[in-house]
């Protein structure tokens, strides 16, 4: 078995599933198994050369690195998030729900559904994305 046959097998895989990572569903260990699967069984009058095995060994890391900085960033993001909804408490702000109905009241309490901020105004539940206006101390309207 060829190094190339994980390569061509995991592009064919994101291929078929239009584009998606479906790799992204292995972990590294599920990874590291299939790799030694591959060793045990390659071809002994044509093994693996040590520059293919360094070459999928760095694909590796550059694989788990990704998906580290992906998961630091994606904290980052909503750690800021929920700074900008924290910083509305107590304010009025006008909004537009999920099912595009308009919103307005004093926003009370954020809470994170699936990864999301979102802003409890008066009954109503929205996203931080669907903040339209935030209104000042003293009444006026003042740009978000």
């Amino acid at each position: 078995m060829s190094t190339g046959s994980i390569g061509g097998i995991g592009q064919s895989a994101q291929q078929a599933s239009g584009g998606s990572n479906v790799l992204g569903e292995v972990s590294m260990d599920d990874f590291l198994k299939l790799l030694i699967t591959e060793l045990q069984n390659q071809d002994p009058l044509d093994p693996m050369s040590n520059q293919e095995m360094l070459e999928q060994i760095g694909q590796i890391r550059a694989i788990e690195s990704n998906e580290r900085l992906t998961e630091t960033l994606e904290a980052v993001q909503l750690g800021q998030s929920m700074a900008t909804a924290g910083s509305l408490i107590g304010r009025t702000v006008e909004a537009m729900t999920s099912d595009g109905r308009p919103v307005s009241g004093r926003f009370e309490q954020v809470s994170i559904e699936d990864g999301l901020p979102k802003l409890h105004v008066g009954d109503e539940v929205v996203e931080l994305k669907n903040l339209e206006t935030i209104l000042a101390e003293s009444g006026e309207t003042s740009p978000e």
